[in-house]
């Protein structure tokens, strides 16, 4: 059941971020607003439109968080994966995401005060880095 769900919502996300969705949404809310006349502007017609977008909006909600969580995952496990793969980066740093705000924080500040540090020393750092490496 998850894994149908992972793939419709994939496909749903896919569709509904194309520019073809979005010509149908207006094309809606044209056909809507030039109804109104035939309508006569009814509270029912004003109805139509109010409780159809707030379905859409509703579902599509948990649609976007449940993609934006499976690409963050994603993410997530790729930089993961690059932490890991590069021999001078610290391996505290693989589930920092986990971490509290404080832990947060201070990774920050020590990254700030690494950077600060990097720009005193010049180019020579990353140089030396790449002769080290062969890249020169």
């Amino acid at each position: 059941m998850r894994d149908a769900f992972d793939r419709l919502s994939s496909r749903i996300a896919r569709m509904v971020g194309s520019y073809l969705a979005f010509l149908v949404a207006c094309a809606v809310i044209i056909i809507w607003a030039a109804s109104g006349t035939w309508f006569g502007f009814s509270d029912t017609w004003q109805l139509v439109i109010n409780t159809g977008t707030t379905i859409v909006t509703f579902l599509m909600v948990f649609l976007i968080q449940a993609t934006q969580n499976r690409d963050a995952r994603a993410t997530q496990l790729k930089l993961d994966e690059l932490i890991r793969a590069v021999t001078d980066a610290r391996a505290t740093f693989i589930d920092i995401e986990e971490g509290t705000e404080r832990d947060l924080d201070t990774a920050e500040a020590e990254f700030r005060q690494s950077r600060s540090h990097d720009d005193a020393s010049g180019r020579a750092t990353a140089r030396s880095r790449r002769k080290r490496a062969g890249g020169d």
